[in-house]
């Protein structure tokens, strides 16, 4: 299926979900449709943690969904691709849906490669978010998510495919085992689905977030500037009121 295709058309097709998922989602939920990106707001800013587990629930099921939606409309192409309806191979047409590292990769290479580009994706996150730093107007924001995520898979996803979100990768993954693709899915290469993927995703997205936070953001909802930020108030609540003192000896003018 992947020869009737190019890498740049599949980045261009995941960018562009990306950036609509945003922009439909955004009024709504923030935009959240990554449960890397929800985990680092709730670990480093004061994105509530009781709301996280419905929230990545939410996400993976989406990915269910949509995933069961693309499997309805190119199922005939499948069986084209397999060679029968009852055919179902790993990684095969199973990459497809989602992420299978090519076969020169190891381990430590594929872990790499997730953790720099959901890195990146974080501090692109956090500064678009950030007032202090020349965020774009809100209706731009999903056009900026899609140069970022287009950047990042041309540049790194080749090899691993790019998962940068567990829920973009388990989803689909979970209808795949469903739909006759077996246990494969999740046996592939040592657990392949459970450390690439997902976890280090999240691992990713909580060293950008906490790399942005130390270098570029002032702002207070940072529990890493939040001190700093106090520290700042005081100060300026110390300045304010030295300014409002009388004067000594003013009111004999």
């Amino acid at each position: 299926m992947v020869e009737n295709t190019d890498w740049l058309s599949l980045s261009f097709g995941w960018a562009v979900g990306t950036s609509l998922g945003v922009w439909v989602s955004g009024g709504i939920s923030g935009g959240h449709i990554n449960p890397a990106v929800t985990i680092a707001m709730a670990t480093f800013r004061d994105f509530p943690w009781r709301k996280v587990p419905g929230y990545i629930f939410a996400q993976v099921m989406g990915g269910v969904c949509g995933a069961g939606i693309i499997y309805a409309n190119y199922i005939h192409a499948i069986d084209v691709v397999e060679g029968g309806r009852h055919i179902r191979t790993v990684p095969g047409t199973a990459n497809l849906f989602s992420t299978y590292a090519l076969d020169y990769m190891t381990s430590v290479s594929c872990f790499f490669d997730e953790f720099v580009g959901t890195a990146i994706l974080l501090i692109v996150v956090c500064a678009i978010t950030d007032k202090h730093n020349g965020p774009p107007p809100p209706g731009l924001v999903p056009l900026v998510l899609f140069i970022a995520v287009l950047g990042i898979g041309v540049s790194l996803g080749m090899q691993t495919g790019y998962a940068i979100n567990p829920a973009r990768d388990l989803g689909p993954r979970l209808l795949t085992a469903m739909v006759g693709y077996g246990t494969e899915v999740f046996t592939f290469r040592n657990q392949y689905w459970l450390w690439c993927p997902v976890i280090t995703p999240i691992i990713g997205a909580l060293v950008g977030t906490f790399l942005y936070d130390v270098f570029f953001f002032t702002g207070a909802e940072s529990i890493i500037n939040r001190p700093n930020a106090e520290a700042r108030r005081m100060r300026q609540r110390a300045i304010d009121g030295e300014r409002q003192k009388p004067i000594a000896g003013a009111d004999n003018v």
